[in-house]
């Protein structure tokens, strides 16, 4: 049986505010940030009361400061555990890009434009492979788990990547996708639903 799947971003940080990249540095949230993780909470309650008593929750996060204070928070708003911690889940590592502007990437990498994860043509950084492996590890965790509904709070290069492998993108597809900080992603059967929080 596929499990069902919610996915989160991180609310904004002050590295977000100021279109730096983040990888596995990492920045505080803004006040709006926490109004963000405060609105997704709110959704996952609502969620939680639609599914019904009888239903188990899981909550997971990135050990990052950034994802592991959004899930708190979450968790404090939908009256879920406290979240569980899993390296698997961290943004992708961005080498030398980490803390850069997206117009310096650019100047750093001539031709290769401003789009997608930046994160992943650091050339000392993570590489497409190995987040993309730690990635499928987790979801055969989830695979093998006791049955749940599955709540992760994660980062946008890597939320990017799940969402890809759970959908069946390729990499030209899987970049393009929005990587919103008030809104869930509810994957399933190979199918997104996306739950905006205003």
């Amino acid at each position: 049986m596929t499990p069902q799947l919610y996915l989160a971003r991180h609310g904004e940080t002050e590295f977000n505010r100021q279109g730096r990249l983040q990888g596995r540095s990492d920045s505080p949230l803004t006040e709006r940030g926490f109004e963000q993780a405060r609105r997704v909470g709110a959704a996952v309650a609502r969620l939680r009361r639609a599914a019904g008593e009888e239903a188990r929750w899981t909550l997971w996060t990135s050990p990052q400061p950034r994802a592991a204070t959004t899930a708190s928070i979450i968790a404090e708003v939908a009256g879920l555990d406290p979240p569980c911690p899993d390296e698997r889940l961290a943004e992708i590592g961005g080498g030398c890009f980490e803390g850069l502007t997206r117009d310096e990437v650019a100047a750093r990498t001539p031709g290769q434009g401003v789009g997608g994860i930046q994160l992943l043509r650091a050339p000392d950084g993570e590489g497409y492979a190995a987040v993309e492996a730690r990635l499928r590890s987790w979801l055969d965790t989830l695979a093998q788990a006791a049955p749940a509904i599955h709540l992760a709070v994660s980062h946008g290069g890597t939320g990017r990547v799940l969402r890809g492998l759970c959908l069946g993108l390729d990499r030209a597809a899987l970049e393009a996708l929005p990587v919103p900080q008030d809104a869930l992603f509810r994957l399933h059967a190979g199918r997104e639903q996306r739950i905006d929080c205003p």
